[in-house]
């Protein structure tokens, strides 16, 4: 099997990572100096966040890192729940059953209950470890006050990293305590001479054209590029990739962004809301890339051009709700009841 290579060539040492030399030096300058504050690291999807995260925390413990190091996603805990909860092994001793339907605490208290318990517990090797909270913007407000105690009591054995690319989601006190550091998406001249090392490294035949065809599609998003030139290699089979390859790689249409379409319209909600959680749960989409295909389908849809126009700003209104939004699921589910 095959490894992906955003695992694979992934930056290892905050030195290793692309662009956000602004937030890379602030990291840098934090562990030399050993005196690490709670952090809030923002910026849109696949900027650099956790990888940054994982590189600061090797940085700081070296080989014993995964042992002061805790990873939690919290848009598992707060979209899925407990069919999440019981497939996390971690959380065994927590619940005391693999069958969701015989967990009777709540999602709040389990995750207060997890996270305060992982925070007071100190570190063998190390004056504090590392807890990061990915997606932190899917907290609601009673988590988020309720992290906000746990942090401060618990200051001396942790220190917390939250990830969001929603920052206006966080309550302010929870914002206030934390170093507040921006990550963006990379140039195109510094994803270009990623690509190629990783052309050289994996012995592929690369276009020019298929080279910029990939920089535009991935508009500076590392781990869209890196997916992307895997995939065509894949199709490719030991020939030249060209940039034909390219765009038949991404710009395959999703069959299930038509049947949402077709849900919408014939006022399908409960297959619609069906079609959406498999994207976002199973296939891993964001709400602003559902929103780009339905705009696609709609537009190859047929639909006479005045539905077209008045649903196409439905999406837009919705898009620029997404911005906002701390769940993208709530906001597709009440785009697609107004469609019919």
């Amino acid at each position: 099997m095959q490894d992906l290579w955003t695992l694979k060539y992934r930056a290892g040492t905050l030195k290793e990572i692309l662009g956000n030399e602004h937030a890379v030096a602030t990291l840098s300058e934090l562990a030399q100096s050993g005196i690490l504050p709670h952090l809030v690291l923002y910026g849109p999807e696949n900027s650099g966040k956790t990888t940054a995260s994982l590189a600061l925390a090797r940085q700081l413990y070296g080989n014993t890192w995964k042992n002061n190091f805790l990873y939690f996603n919290a848009s598992d805990f707060f979209d899925q729940g407990k069919r999440y909860l019981v497939r996390d092994k971690r959380f065994v001793r927590f619940l005391g059953t693999d069958d969701p339907k015989k967990i009777y605490k709540s999602v709040i208290n389990i995750f207060k209950e997890i996270v305060n318990e992982y925070a007071g517990m100190a570190s063998i090797d190390a004056d504090y470890k590392l807890i990061y909270i990915d997606n932190a913007e899917s907290l609601n407000l009673d988590a988020q006050h309720a992290l906000r105690r746990i942090m401060e009591k618990y200051n001396a054995t942790c220190r917390f990293i939250l990830s969001t690319t929603k920052p206006s989601k966080l309550i302010a006190p929870l914002r206030s305590r934390g170093l507040q550091i921006f990550f963006t998406y990379v140039s195109d001249s510094v994803l270009k001479d990623h690509l190629e090392k990783i052309s050289c490294s994996e012995k592929l035949q690369l276009s020019e054209d298929a080279l910029d065809a990939i920089l535009y599609s991935a508009k500076g998003n590392i781990a869209k590029a890196v997916q992307t030139l895997q995939l065509v290699s894949l199709l490719a089979h030991g020939l030249v990739i060209t940039e034909e390859m390219v765009y038949e790689a991404t710009l395959g249409k999703d069959e299930s962004v038509d049947n949402l379409l077709s849900a919408a319209l014939n006022g399908d909600f409960p297959g619609g809301r069906k079609l959406i959680d498999e994207m976002i749960v199973e296939k891993g989409l964001s709400g602003v890339e559902i929103l780009e295909g339905l705009s696609e389908a709609l537009a190859d849809s047929g639909e006479a051009d005045v539905d077209v126009a008045r649903l196409v700003v439905k999406i837009s209104k919705t898009d620029a709700d997404l911005k906002d939004a701390a769940n993208d699921r709530i906001q597709l589910e009440k785009l697609i009841s107004t469609f019919s």
